[in-house]
C-alpha cells in the first residue's frame, strides 16, 4: 500500500502517530499527550480513540505492544501501541500535505507571511 492512498488522514489519527512518534503509549496517556500538544484545543473522547486505533491497526500504521516501559508500576490491563516505519512514512507524508497546503493558504492571502 502506497503511503499517499492513506491521505488526507483523519485529524485523529494524525495526531495519535505524532503521540506515537517519540515512546510506546496506552490509551489513556495517548489521549493525554494529544491534549498537551496542542494546548488542549483536542480533547479525544475515548470512542474516538479507540475507534481510531483499530482502523490504524488494521491498516499498519501502529502495533500492539507487549512491551512495558516499567512493567513493575504498570497495570497488566493497559495495552500499549507503538509507531509502525509505515507510519511514520504515512505521518510525514501527512506534514509535506499540510505544509503544501499551508503554502497555497499563504499564496492566496489566508495565511499571513505572503506570497
Amino acid at each position: 500500500m502506497k503511503p499517499e492512498s492513506l491521505l488526507p488522514l483523519p485529524e485523529a489519527a494524525f495526531h495519535i502517530l505524532m503521540a506515537l512518534a517519540g515512546e510506546d503509549r496506552h490509551g489513556y496517556a495517548i489521549i493525554q499527550e494529544v491534549a498537551a500538544r496542542t494546548g488542549g484545543a483536542l480533547k479525544l473522547s475515548a470512542a474516538t480513540l479507540y475507534r481510531s486505533i483499530q482502523r490504524m491497526l488494521e491498516q499498519g500504521l501502529i502495533v500492539e505492544t507487549r512491551e512495558r516501559p516499567a512493567p513493575e508500576d504498570d497495570d497488566e490491563r493497559r495495552r500499549y501501541y507503538r509507531i509502525t516505519p509505515f507510519g511514520a512514512t504515512v505521518a510525514r507524508a501527512e506534514a509535506r500535505r499540510l505544509t503544501q497546503l499551508i503554502k497555497l493558504a499563504r499564496a492566496s492571502g489566508f495565511v499571513p507571511g505572503g506570497a
